[in-house]
């Protein structure tokens, strides 16, 4: 293992635990293509390392969520299809013709202006076609079919922009009830059915998300969008664990950088929220909500020292927080912590911390990710 940065905190990735993930998703996926989705740095994960092992196990197709998301990745080497699933606007069309991103797209305005600095770059560009199956967030309607056709043979005729396929998101493939999910696979095959019988050619289409690769198999299609699932966490706790064997990629930790013996009575931390009812020891950590240990986590929040779970002691704060390891035998400054992880007897999963505040592990992971160094695990 290294690490990426000097801090006395870091997010540890097991990318043996991203290995073996791929291999269950793909075997999974019953031979389907895998995208890699490593948008946000890789859920907070690391686009960069993520994709290598992504690459080891023939992934040749990523997809992210920005155009500065590709262009980090192509900086850093990646020769893969990057697809981009946010729309490109017009005014960095030039971008993703340069860095031969594939857009996704939905009005033939759009796909024209990306067409035109394709051809101005004496390049031909692919895309994917976005259908709103019941997300509500990109895509024509897939209710409209009529103006969708129209709007689409115009992109079809595009000199310089090649339609690679058809592209939607499944809203509700986490949960039990999976009733609006046959619905958005319905209107998908009926948009591209519609498409077929118009005579425009979709070789390619992709709607299976993670919750939708563990329990909807009849959406896999040509190549399958495994996210959350690649870094170890289910969707949601709607789903069956036992259709997907998955490891976590991530742990948090950090090292103590102070200790100090309190009275009874002392107060720590923002608001007074912690007050010692016996004499105490407490030791503080750099890390806090800035680094995406979230703040309303505090009155629940716990760690694991030398093999004991302690409590938060008060408010984290925005760079540091505070531990009472008054259990914690012979605790000194160095000791590692684990804010996030397992030490074979205990463990404090993402889904705590989630559930603690009231949101999902793929905010949490992300969170984490964004300010602390990564230290990789091989």
């Amino acid at each position: 293992m290294y690490k990426e940065a000097i801090r006395p905190a870091w997010v540890e990735i097991d990318l043996r635990n991203l290995d073996y993930n791929i291999k269950q998703i793909k075997a999974k996926a019953h031979g389907r293509d895998l995208i890699g989705v490593i948008k946000a740095d890789a859920y907070g994960c690391g686009a960069v390392k993520c994709a290598e092992v992504l690459r080891e196990n023939g992934v040749d197709t990523f997809a992210v969520a920005t155009l500065q998301e590709g262009v980090e990745l192509r900086e850093a080497g990646a020769t893969e299809e990057i697809i981009v699933l946010g729309l490109t606007p017009d005014l960095y069309a030039d971008v993703a013709v340069k860095y031969d991103l594939t857009p996704v797209v939905c009005c033939s305005e759009n796909a024209k202006v990306i067409n035109d600095c394709a051809a101005a770059a004496g390049k031909t560009i692919s895309g994917l076609i976005a259908v709103d199956t019941g997300m509500g967030r990109i895509g024509y309607l897939a209710d409209d079919i009529p103006f969708a056709v129209e709007d689409i043979s115009k992109i079809a005729a595009l000199s310089n922009f090649r339609i690679k396929g058809l592209f939607s998101h499944m809203s509700t493939a986490d949960a039990y009830d999976k009733t609006y999910s046959h619905l958005q696979e319905a209107k998908f095959n009926a948009f591209y059915s519609a498409l077929a019988k118009a005579g425009i050619s979709i070789p390619f289409r992709t709607l299976a998300n993670s919750a939708s690769i563990m329990e909807l198999p009849t959406v896999l299609f040509d190549a399958v969008r495994p996210g959350i699932i690649l870094y170890g966490y289910y969707p949601s706790d709607e789903v069956d664990p036992a259709q997907l064997d998955i490891k976590p990629v991530m742990s948090v930790k950090a090292n103590i950088v102070y200790l100090k013996d309190v009275p009874a009575g002392t107060s720590v931390g923002y608001g007074r929220r912690y007050i010692a009812k016996k004499p105490s020891k407490i030791a503080t950590l750099e890390l806090g909500y800035a680094d995406g240990y979230p703040r309303p986590y505090s009155p629940r929040a716990k760690v694991i020292v030398n093999g004991v779970v302690c409590p938060i002691a008060g408010n984290i704060c925005m760079d540091q927080c505070m531990v009472d390891v008054t259990a914690v035998p012979d605790v000194k400054v160095g000791d590692e912590v684990i804010i996030m992880g397992s030490d074979g007897v205990n463990s404090i999963t993402c889904e705590d911390i989630a559930d603690a505040t009231g949101t999902i592990v793929n905010e949490i992971l992300c969170a984490f990710g964004q300010r602390l160094p990564k230290v990789y695990v091989k």
